[in-house]
């Protein structure tokens, strides 16, 4: 999709966090109204008649347009997060990491298996925490599931697209190779 908007508003912070990494970062699309439009309007266009009835945000990123998505898509807003965020019964999957292992939690009976699940963040690169909430998601054995990110990164040594099955459909608003 690459909307020159979207490319043009998006800021690059060299060497953060850590040196030869150049950061995209969305804070820049999210407080310029033109773009939230723009965001909202092309991720709610690719599923308007896809039947989503809940959108899943990961933490933290994905939850200011997760919810509005969640909105503009008549769905309800689910949460994914770290340990020990969310209230109540919770459902959670450990998972690995580049250096040790992480966990993600869901509400208990947060989706049931007539929902169809979009989930979404902001930034796709090695796809580990995505992989994660989708193996989450598929504990509750909804209908259908969706992976949407603001960004997919395709530069050399990141293939976080290969880490997904061929049954889930994933889409990014904009695609940033280097």
């Amino acid at each position: 999709m690459n909307n020159p908007i979207l490319l043009k508003n998006l800021r690059v912070i060299p060497d953060f966090p850590i040196p030869g990494i150049q950061f995209q970062d969305i804070t820049t699309l999210f407080d310029n109204p033109e773009c939230l439009h723009i965001m909202r309007d092309e991720i709610v266009d690719l599923y308007k008649d896809k039947g989503i009835t809940k959108v899943v945000g990961l933490e933290s990123r994905g939850f200011p347009l997760g919810g509005l998505l969640a909105s503009e898509l008549n769905a309800g807003f689910v949460m994914a997060r770290k340990p020990k965020k969310l209230p109540g019964e919770v459902v959670e999957l450990e998972y690995e990491k580049e250096y040790g292992t992480d966990k993600i939690c869901m509400q208990a009976g947060a989706i049931n298996e007539n929902d169809v699940i979009l989930i979404h963040d902001d930034l796709l690169a090695t796809g580990g925490s995505m992989k994660a909430a989708l193996e989450l998601v598929r504990l509750f054995k909804p209908k259908k599931i969706y992976i949407n990110f603001i960004i997919e990164l395709t530069i050399e040594g990141l293939h976080g697209r290969d880490v997904f099955d061929d049954d889930v459909e994933l889409t990014a608003l904009l695609k940033i190779e280097e």
